[in-house]
């Protein structure tokens, strides 16, 4: 299926690991210049040639505003950006009460704030030239909160609320806002925070996601790790279709139990 990304510049922030580096590699595989950047520039280097031959990065820290005027000015001068992947997010497992309010800033200038500058500079060209996407990713907490990710729920439930009125703002045009919203996904993070219980315990990585599944999410259908490159499937297809905006598609395995 062709989504018209041929030679079409898309940004992915924080690309250079996770759901971030399979979402870039997806829309690359669909012929897309790709830019992402990273705070590591090691791992960023390393990722880029993962991802292919059409993939730039730069070196940015988006809690800077500098540096976000630093990207969008990198990927603009490889083109018109079509489409802004607003994909940079910190999570941690540990008690509300040992969150602390320099904590509660940083998720929010993390998880939020990455995504309110990144599209306040791409939102108004993509409006003057009434074509392209934006698209957050999201979580399953954001509306099946979860009590040891307390902060990480709160911020990710604020990106829902932000996609839809920015993609207010598009009304009339052929500009869309849209956000995604991965379950439980085999990032190299979340193998890594398993794999810290599985050698704690003494037991095999395989169980302890298994007795994660059973215990702490009875509702997942999928009963399993959601491969990266799904979400990056899902995100291609969502911030090319003309017909979607203002919508939350979910990919998290069946975990909520709504249809809709």
């Amino acid at each position: 299926m062709n989504f018209g990304l041929s030679n079409k510049v898309v940004i992915v922030t924080g690309g250079a690991t996770g759901i971030g580096k399979a979402m870039a590699r997806a829309f690359h595989e669909e012929g897309a210049i790709v830019v992402t950047n990273g705070r590591d520039e090691g791992k960023l280097k390393k990722a880029l040639p993962e991802i292919g031959e059409r993939a730039h990065g730069l070196r940015a820290d988006l809690t800077k505003l500098e540096d976000n005027q630093a990207l969008f000015d990198f990927a603009r001068s490889l083109g018109p950006i079509e489409v802004l992947v607003n994909n940079i997010g910190i999570f941690e497992s540990r008690s509300f009460f040992e969150f602390t309010d320099a904590d509660w800033q940083q998720y929010f200038d993390f998880n939020v704030m990455t995504g309110v500058r990144m599209s306040r500079l791409v939102l108004r060209d993509m409006l003057d030239r009434n074509s392209g996407a934006i698209l957050f990713i999201s979580s399953d907490a954001a509306i099946k909160a979860i009590p040891w990710m307390v902060p990480y729920s709160m911020t990710k439930a604020a990106q829902l609320g932000l996609a839809r009125a920015l993609a207010e703002m598009t009304k009339g045009t052929k500009v869309r806002v849209n956000t995604l919203m991965p379950g439980p996904t085999a990032t190299e993070s979340v193998r890594e925070y398993f794999g810290q219980i599985a050698q704690q315990k003494g037991v095999s990585l395989d169980e302890v996601v298994a007795n994660y599944f059973k215990e702490e999410e009875p509702s997942s259908l999928l009963q399993r790790l959601i491969d990266p490159a799904w979400p990056g499937q899902a995100a291609v297809a969502l911030a090319t279709n003309p017909a979607i905006n203002g919508s939350v598609l979910r990919c998290e395995g069946g975990i909520v139990r709504s249809s809709y």
